[in-house]
This record gives structure tokens, C-alpha cells and sequence, in this order.
């Protein structure tokens, strides 16, 4: 399985809370929803439909999880929001009880499990392990060389600060830019592989 991130980011590398005021206010973000200006249905639409068309699985870190299981499965009856409720998913949480694990075919990955178990889905067979939001899960996993795809919808927004993928250990990391395009509402979305070291 290959592991893609599928990220709304600002210009200034930030992807905190892009979807609601509440959605994550961690250090005093004020700036929740930011996206909402930039979204259009056809370009990042889009983007976000073809990665769950080719994703095997979902991968969630626990506050994007609860976020996600608290919105989706009341929105069935159309194809993406079938697709979201019907797919396989993976929650990293120690903090989250099995049998809270309410939303459909969702598996908890306990913490300290997340990046060996990561590792065994990459070798296994099949499509996308897709991952979104979750930057604390994803820091992780670009750390440790773990990510094959950065689908990144990249907003025309500087937020001034907040939480990021990238982490920040001074390492150097090549991607090769596969596609580009840009919607009308000035959102570039950029997708980005990892080139293998020579």
C-alpha cells in the first residue's frame, strides 16, 4: 500500500483547522475555517474524490478522527459520504475506548503501534492507505520516510502560525512535483512523490 497525505495548507505551511472555528483551537488558533473562501467543488473537489476513489484505507490521528466520525455518518446517500462511511479505517489513539469506536469499520492503533503498524500496511498489498488532517500523525511519518504522496491543496492565505506536517529536524527531503493545478479561487493544488535516494 503506498501512504498519501491529503492536506488543505496555507501558504505559510499551516493546516490546522481548516474546516470549522471549533474544529482545533490548540495554542489559541483563531483562525479556524480559513479554507471555506478557497474551496471550490471541481478543483479541490476533485482532488479530495479521485484521492478516496484510489485509498484502500483510511488513517486518522484521534482528534481528526472524532471529528470526522462526528460529522460523516449522518451525511450518506451520496457517493463520497458513502464512500467515507463504508471504507476501512484506522484510528492512533491511547486514549480512545474500543467500544467508542463508533463509526463504521474503524480499527484503533495504539500509539506506541502506529508507525511499526504503518510500516506492515506499506508492504502489504492493495491500494492507498489515505491519510487527512491528523499533522501530528503525519509529522510522524514523514519523519520516519513513511510517506509516498503529499496531495497538498495549497489556500492563497498566510495564517501566521499553527500546526504543521513537516517536521523540524534540520533533514533534507527531495519530492518530485507530478501535477499542478489551480483552481479559480486561486487554490493550487500540487502533488508531490517521494524520490528515491541514489
Amino acid at each position: 500500500m503506498r501512504v498519501v497525505i491529503s492536506e488543505f495548507m496555507s501558504l505559510d505551511g499551516i493546516v490546522q483547522a481548516p474546516g470549522g472555528p471549533d474544529e482545533d483551537t490548540d495554542g489559541g488558533f483563531a483562525h479556524g475555517g480559513w479554507s471555506h473562501p478557497f474551496f471550490d467543488p471541481e478543483v479541490v473537489g476533485g482532488a479530495f474524490s479521485d484521492a478516496l476513489t484510489k485509498a484502500e484505507a483510511l488513517l486518522f490521528g484521534r482528534r481528526t478522527w472524532q471529528t470526522m466520525a462526528g460529522a460523516w455518518p449522518e451525511r450518506g446517500g451520496e457517493p463520497f459520504a458513502d464512500r467515507m462511511n463504508s471504507i476501512q479505517k484506522y484510528v492512533v489513539s491511547d486514549t480512545l475506548d474500543d467500544d467508542k469506536l463508533t463509526w463504521n469499520n474503524t480499527t484503533r492503533i495504539p500509539g506506541d503501534d502506529a508507525i511499526a503498524r504503518v510500516r506492515e500496511l506499506r508492504r502489504a498489498d492493495g491500494g492507498d492507505l489515505l491519510i487527512m488532517g491528523s499533522p501530528t500523525l503525519v509529522r510522524a511519518l514523514v519523519a520516519e520516510d513513511l510517506v509516498d504522496e503529499l496531495r497538498l491543496m495549497i489556500m492563497p492565505v498566510l495564517l501566521g502560525g499553527g500546526k504543521t506536517i513537516f517536521p523540524a529536524d534540520g533533514r533534507l527531503r527531495t519530492l518530485e512535483l507530478v501535477s499542478s493545478v489551480t483552481s479559480d479561487t486561486g487554490a493550487h493544488v500540487c502533488t508531490y512523490r517521494r524520490v528515491a535516494e541514489r
